[in-house]
């Protein structure tokens, strides 16, 4: 995703995997190629055209909005011998949707490759596909990425992975299942898949900057979408149907959306932070029980801190990225490094259109790479998984989340032996018991500290 503004989801599910070759451009030399650790020594992922052919693949959709949509687009222009082999949602107007995309690439789901209900996602795994992609709202992860990996799948998976500290702990530990079963896992973190991020990144653990200092990352946007209540919907019908607004079932948009600039920051500094303070508020939402805005302090230890922000209300100044300073320079973990004194030292080279001029973003989309990374790992036996490195930058937003709602300073091992649990106990169709507490918005100070 851009740095400077919000990437454009509706185009990049649209693309195929382009071929082109990218390069960087050195400014002036930053340090000493004898001392540069490689790509494979940093743990990066290669960029590449497009997967390699190999041993047919057959996708599972289980979540089938306008982002689950996107991923299995994504999947399907990662490279030769994809396929589509089941689809699965509790709605079945967003499976219908899906079938009538996929009809204007000739490609069909036959109705008994279609599943529609709360346990659908079983009967996918009951299938014969190879890999699930998990684009539920993200209360579902934990327990869908333990039946996918039961059912010995390999697993591509949304972020955020879950929303609570009692699901980031199941997601770990599934995690080391797959890596025991050698299942392969990728998830949705696109920074981590850009080549623009992925050579900043190579030149700052090679010492570009010096050590890291301090930081900060920003998500300022509009208010994203919405959906009012109609006079049929049961209580459940429109939680789920406004999803994005109901903190147990997206996280709130503190984890939905600054999570990928959390996790660019963990990733630069190369740990998570030991505490969180932070603050945020509510003023002009109309639906759900989520916050407007978040201002929360990361502590890294050793004097070292980052300041996150995450706003999203319509007709304020925006924009998002990270910026990353050191004793040696700084950069903005994008595509740009300076020294102290605000000179630039080095700057990712984006490939040119057709008239010559540098396009403002990497040939083939990050959102792609993320399943060309997967299905190449699956086909080479390369083996990647991400479930852990994800969590841990979840529940970092996590943190930042639970200290704005109760006003109280968290450190990193409350929060990862909490036992807080979001979501009622057991989900159904119908009412709930109590629809207040959901729609009740969290009071810093009041708030019992989990």
């Amino acid at each position: 995703m851009s740095t400077k503004k919000n990437i454009d989801r509706r185009k990049f599910i649209e693309n195929t995997a382009i071929a082109g070759a990218l390069g960087i451009v050195a400014v002036n030399s930053l340090s000493s190629c004898s001392k540069e650790k490689a790509p494979e020594e940093l743990g990066l992922p290669p960029i590449l055209k497009r997967a390699p052919k190999g041993k047919p693949l057959k996708a599972g959709l289980i979540g089938c909005g306008h982002r689950g949509t996107g991923a299995l687009l994504n999947f399907l222009s990662a490279g030769p011998g994809l396929s589509v082999g089941a689809l699965a949602d509790v709605f079945p107007d967003k499976i219908e949707a899906v079938r009538k995309r996929l009809r204007k690439y000739k490609l069909d789901v036959k109705d008994d490759q279609c599943f529609v209900g709360l346990d659908a996602y079983k009967k996918v795994m009951e299938t014969d596909v190879d890999v699930v992609l998990l684009v539920t709202p993200p209360f579902f992860r934990p327990m869908m990425f333990k039946a996918a990996i039961e059912a010995k799948k390999h697993v591509f998976m949304e972020k955020p992975v879950a929303v609570d500290p009692v699901g980031i702990r199941q997601i770990i530990a599934t995690g080391r299942a797959a890596k025991t079963l050698g299942l392969n896992v990728v998830t949705g973190t696109q920074r981590r898949h850009a080549e623009d991020y992925i050579k900043t990144y190579e030149q700052v653990a090679n010492g570009a900057i010096g050590e890291p200092l301090a930081a900060k990352a920003f998500w300022n946007q509009e208010h994203v979408w919405f959906r009012r209540r109609q006079a049929d919907w049961t209580d459940m019908q429109y939680m789920l149907r406004n999803w994005n607004n109901f903190s147990w079932l997206s996280g709130d948009h503190f984890l939905d959306t600054h999570i990928h600039n959390i996790d660019v920051i963990n990733w630069f500094m190369g740990k998570h932070p030991v505490s969180a303070l932070g603050y945020g508020g509510r003023a002009r939402r109309v639906t759900g029980n989520q916050y407007d805005f978040f201002s929360v302090d990361f502590d890294y230890g050793n004097g070292r801190f980052s300041h996150s922000m995450s706003r999203q209300i319509d007709n304020c100044s925006n924009g998002t990225g990270e910026h990353l300073i050191g004793t040696k320079g700084y950069t903005n973990c994008h595509n740009k490094i300076w020294d102290l004194d605000g000179n630039l030292l080095w700057e990712y080279e984006y490939p040119k259109d057709k008239d010559g001029s540098p396009m403002k973003q990497v040939k083939i989309s990050p959102y792609i790479q993320e399943h060309i990374h997967l299905v190449t790992a699956i086909r080479t036996n390369i083996y990647v998984n991400e479930a852990e490195t994800t969590a841990i930058s979840n529940l970092t937003a996590i943190m930042g989340r639970e200290s704005a709602y109760t006003g109280k300073k968290i450190t990193w091992e409350e929060i990862m032996s909490s036992k807080l649990k979001l979501g009622p106990k057991e989900v159904t169709m119908g009412n709930v018991d109590d629809m207040s507490k959901y729609e009740t918005v969290p009071v810093p100070g009041t708030a019992i500290k989990s």
